[in-house]
């Protein structure tokens, strides 16, 4: 050992504080430096001559690094603050990215991914994550750059940190189409990533949720190889997780499953999962109801079997409730979807609907986002206004319903005059249907005051020529014309007088009229004259 070397161990034990820096160090920092500062002042001579500076900078720090302890870590250093660069850069917009993009970046971060360093691969998984969410473009260039298979074999790695970038880092590139999604497939992804699922570590299964939920929602085929990855029960238990965010995303990864075809939507059902979906629909609030709202209404949309068992797991309450309490229209759109895709099959599954009083839910959430100022009933036309998200959804919603509702005491509550047309024909649609062929229900109709509301709505729409026909003359050549007729011609036709509006004015005018001819006859009628016979002394008499 040198004297030089031995006075410099001696004082650096001497003052812990202070950094020593060799000779020998410092002139290689020295000639690092002059490089870097020579190699961004003078441009390279020709285009194709940069790779192999690059590739020739990386061997030179790579042996630099490879002689010096201290310079290797200042490498690893720098490699993570550029991938941090980058990261920070790339956030921004899909301009950005791209300019980082087209800087030659991907193939410097798609190194790093290779590095023994963990915190190296971390931040250029990170980096790799951020360019890649912005649009389709840049994510096939990350992948064109050959970062996938690396990302996965990042997600086998012990760190948690890095396998939580990692799996974020796939769930951005799955996002965007279905190609895109099948060549993180195709890297042998799935096998890894789905039984991270029962991972202890909560932002890990938030991320794994995330990027199998990308995969599956494009096509039915890569929804099925997710499945295939064994991701039930523990999908299932993350919908009840501490985690507000794991639960979030399991509740979206079933849904982006459910929805395709009705074969993954049994299977879903035959693993217990309509239980879970509607204690999770049940306890979550806001946003994060919409997954579980939605996976119902997927499950009831394909047959009456899955719908039924939607109702038997008493989903229809919670999806109820949320119509009501929930305050953003897109979550009372869901709701009211969801509705109307299990009371669309059958009057069994209506009645459901009915006895839990969703129909006046409905009707006052049609109702309270309808114009204030248009005037109800102007028009006897289809309201060809669509409005808002949640009106639509809400009209059609009732439309299906109500089609399929044959129970006369959840249909009367409807009709009433300030109902809104376009929903208000179906409800007299459905007491057309009903009423000709059922004795009974034209008896409870009468003395419910149906009848009386019926010649009201008839006269409210317009004419008040007459007490019976005249009434609907306007509605000649429309549905709500026929229905009013085909229940007017249950009854007698004294009976539709007699509940019609104007019935007890024209009794009144028929009893005035009558008074006014009988006391014209009184005051015309001449005296009469009885005659006496002749052997009557008396004087003949006037009767009056």
């Amino acid at each position: 050992m040198t004297g030089q070397t031995v006075a410099t161990t001696h004082q650096s034990h001497a003052i812990p504080n202070t950094r020593i820096v060799s000779p020998s160090l410092r002139n290689t920092k020295k000639s690092v430096s002059s490089l870097s500062k020579r190699s961004q002042t003078s441009p390279p001579e020709n285009p194709t001559s940069k790779p192999s500076n690059q590739q020739a900078s990386s061997l030179a720090l790579g042996r630099l690094a490879n002689y010096n302890e201290e310079l290797a870590e200042a490498v690893r250093f720098y490699k993570k603050a550029a991938s941090f660069v980058l990261r920070a850069v790339s956030k921004h917009s899909p301009e950005l990215a791209q300019s980082v993009v087209d800087s030659g970046a991907l193939n410097a971060l798609v190194t790093c991914l290779e590095e023994f360093d963990p915190g190296v691969k971390e931040s250029a998984a990170w980096a790799l994550g951020y360019i890649a969410r912005h649009n389709g473009d840049l994510a096939q260039a990350v992948v064109d750059a050959g970062a996938i298979p690396l990302l996965v074999l990042c997600v086998q790695e012990p760190e948690l940190s890095l396998r939580r970038i990692a799996a974020s880092a796939l769930s951005d590139v799955s996002k965007h189409s279905p190609e895109l999604a099948q060549s993180v497939v195709d890297a042998n992804t799935i096998p890894f990533i789905a039984p991270l699922l029962g991972n202890p570590d909560a932002k890990l299964r938030r991320q794994v949720c995330s990027a199998l939920s990308q995969i599956s929602k494009h096509t039915v085929d890569l929804a099925e190889t997710v499945v295939d990855g064994e991701i039930f029960p523990n999908v299932l238990n993350c919908l009840k997780d501490s985690d507000g965010y794991v639960k979030k995303n399991s509740a979206t990864l079933i849904c982006e499953i459910a929805k395709h075809t009705p074969e993954l939507a049994q299977l879903i059902v035959n693993s217990g999962g309509i239980a879970a979906v509607v204690d999770y629909v049940t306890d979550a609030r806001g946003n994060a109801r919409l997954p579980g709202i939605m996976t119902l209404g997927y499950i009831a949309a394909f047959s009456e079997t899955l719908a039924l068992a939607v109702i038997l797991a008493k989903g229809v309450p919670p999806l109820a409730q949320a119509l009501v309490t929930e305050t953003e229209e897109h979550i009372k759109a869901a709701c009211a979807w969801s509705l109307g895709q299990i009371g669309r099959h059958s009057p069994d599954h209506a009645k459901i609907l009915a006895d839990n009083a969703v129909l006046p839910k409905l009707l006052k959430v049609l109702t309270s986002t309808s114009n204030p100022t248009a005037a109800p009933n102007n028009a006897l036309e289809d309201d060809k206004d669509v409005g808002s998200d949640l009106k639509t959804k809400t009209k059609r919603a009732l439309k299906c319903i109500l089609e399929k509702t044959l129970y006369l005491d959840a249909l009367e509550p409807l009709l009433q005059p300030s109902t809104p047309f376009n929903v208000l024909k179906y409800v007299v649609g459905q007491f057309a249907k009903i009423l000709p062929n059922d004795v009974a229900a034209r008896r409870a109709f009468v003395t419910s005051g149906g009848l009386q509301r019926v010649q009201e709505i008839a006269a409210g729409l317009g004419s008040a020529t007459g007490p019976n026909a005249g009434q609907i003359n306007i509605l000649n050549g429309t549905k709500m014309g026929e229905f009013i007729r085909t229940i007017n011609e249950c009854y007698p036709e004294e009976i539709v007088r007699y509940y019609s509006p104007g019935y007890s004015a024209t009794l009144l005018e028929k009893i005035d009229e009558y008074s006014r001819k009988h006391d014209q006859a009184s005051t015309e009628q001449p005296p009469k004259v009885s005659v006496v016979a002749e052997n009557n002394p008396v004087t003949p008499s006037v009767a009056v």
